[in-house]
């Protein structure tokens, strides 16, 4: 049985890549009843496709008319659906929200997209990159030199499936009081705009220079960045605060720097060049004995191999082993309804009958769909 906030939510996923599938790991971790509809030739599963864990498969051949048709009855008895199409490819389908409101007025209709359902960019093709090099997270972060890609974080994950789920939920809850579903419009390119609240507000204030590796903390304060150790690996600083910015001058010995100009760009390249000579002395491992934990504000930047075995996901339980796949665990946590992981990527199809049947359909219906090749 589910466990988690949302647990007896009905959700529906149509199947897709990136940020949709990480959404569906969200709201399955925290306890909703998701039942993905994969494409009938998709493959068969795979454990170690982390973001696609914890629901169930029904795979439907929306070319066919009954498959279109078990669609609306399942958008019928869902609390909310969600699709990462193009615009325009679920109405061609007879499956879009005007179609799918009328019938279940209370449905939360999730639309996830790189552009969003309209303006100039909505029907072209595009990836996470695309998406937040129009906003200007991407010409912010890397180095002085050129731009560099943040994985796809920002635009997908962060600027995409977060707010697809916040919107969903906000609008089931909106849903709930008063009997009113409707469309979340989430394009990822609103989302990473939306991500860069503060730099925009930093930059009317005059807090914030648009120029890449300038600023507190995009590179250019060398009390915020990366250094290299002895063996090649490296730390990280975030000793912002000047009650941090001492701690950290105090253990690595430097007493003669000027702590009230912390903030003074004209003195970083010397301070940035002292830091890098002394993180060369030790090596990683040696600088985590003597810092970590400390209100420094330092860490080792460890490897995605090294990571799940630091000693506070240890204890935190942060990452989980599930048949041989080392994963995060669910987040965030709940003190009363705890989530948990419900099952690992299922083999595509593998909830044909119980899947649908769970949502109310009957064994007839199901042998129904499969005799005339819709499922």
């Amino acid at each position: 049985m589910a466990t988690g906030p949302l647990a007896g939510v009905k959700i529906l996923e149509f199947s897709g890549i990136g940020p949709g599938p990480f959404c569906g790991m969200l709201l399955s971790d925290m306890g909703a009843d998701v039942l993905r509809i994969d494409r009938k030739d998709g493959d068969r599963g795979d454990k170690t496709h982390v973001t696609r864990r914890g629901r169930k498969s029904v795979a439907l051949d929306l070319k066919q008319p009954d498959a279109r048709e078990a669609c609306l009855r399942l958008m019928d008895m869902a609390d909310a659906i969600y699709e990462g199409f193009r615009p325009g490819v679920m109405e061609r389908l007879g499956l879009g929200p005007g179609i799918a409101l009328a019938r279940n007025p209370k449905l939360v209709y999730g639309r996830m997209t790189g552009w969003g359902q309209e303006g100039p960019l909505s029907q072209a093709a595009g990836h996470d990159i695309n998406y937040i090099a129009i906003t200007g997270a991407l010409h912010a972060i890397g180095t002085a030199e050129r731009p560099v890609p943040p994985l796809n974080l920002v635009g997908d994950f962060g600027g995409g499936a977060l707010y697809l789920a916040v919107g969903l939920l906000a609008a089931l809850l909106h849903a709930r009081a008063t009997g009113e579903g409707q469309v979340v419009d989430a394009a990822m390119s609103d989302g990473a705009a939306s991500l860069m609240a503060a730099f925009y507000g930093h930059m009317a204030g005059g807090r914030w220079t648009d120029t890449r590796a300038s600023n507190g903390v995009d590179g250019g304060a060398p009390y915020y960045g990366v250094y290299q150790c002895k063996d090649g690996r490296w730390v990280a600083l975030g000793s912002i605060e000047p009650q941090f910015f001492a701690i950290l001058l105090e253990k690595l010995g430097i007493a003669d720097f000027p702590r009230n100009r912390q903030r003074d760009p004209s003195l970083w390249p010397d301070l940035r060049a002292r830091l890098e000579a002394i993180f060369l002395t030790k090596t990683q491992a040696e600088w985590i004995a003597s810092m970590e934990g400390s209100d420094a504000c330092f860490a080792g930047v460890l490897s995605l191999t090294d990571a799940p075995s630091h000693p506070h996901h240890v204890a935190r339980e942060t990452f989980v082993t599930i048949d041989g796949v080392r994963q995060p665990a669910p987040a965030p946590r709940f003190s009363r309804t705890p989530g948990r992981i419900q099952e690992l990527d299922p083999r595509i199809g593998a909830h044909n009958e119980t899947g649908l049947m769970s949502w109310g359909f009957t064994r007839d219906e199901v042998e129904g769909l499969r005799r005339c090749g819709a499922l």
